[in-house]
């Protein structure tokens, strides 16, 4: 958190993730001016994870400079959904910690069996069909 590049907000959040080998990768948010060009803490520990070999998630404890339970905002919650279910979540609070799963905080996850036509790895099997 306290290396957070938030010059507009001032809203500074830091992600811990933790995976299933027992490592964990750390993010912050970065802010710019181009708002929709921000990205959070959260996403940028799993771009790291991912960098690294790793998308395999256990644990993701969040804490952000208001000292408020910050849970991840939409676009985070789906693409850590993208990896794990069963994900645990740990806001961290002043006073206190909350824990809470991926599951409770997004019931109905968009998945690749959502995708219509089927995701592109299956591509060439589905033109190989369609010749026959």
């Amino acid at each position: 958190m306290e290396r957070a590049y938030a010059p507009y907000s001032g809203f500074r959040v830091g992600a811990a993730l933790r995976t299933r080998a027992g490592r964990t990768f750390v993010g912050c948010n970065v802010e710019s001016a181009s708002y929709g060009l921000s990205m959070c803490a959260e996403r940028n520990a799993i771009a790291t994870a991912v960098a690294n070999g790793e998308s395999d998630f256990t644990q993701i404890v969040i804490v952000a400079s208001t000292g408020e339970r910050t849970p991840p905002c939409g676009a985070c919650r789906q693409l850590l959904a993208e990896f794990c279910d069963d994900l645990e979540i740990v806001l961290v609070g002043k006073r206190r910690l909350e824990r809470t799963t991926l599951r409770d905080l997004l019931p109905r996850a968009f998945r690749a069996g959502n995708l219509v036509p089927p995701p592109v790895s299956n591509y060439s099997k589905l033109r190989s069909r369609r010749r026959k």
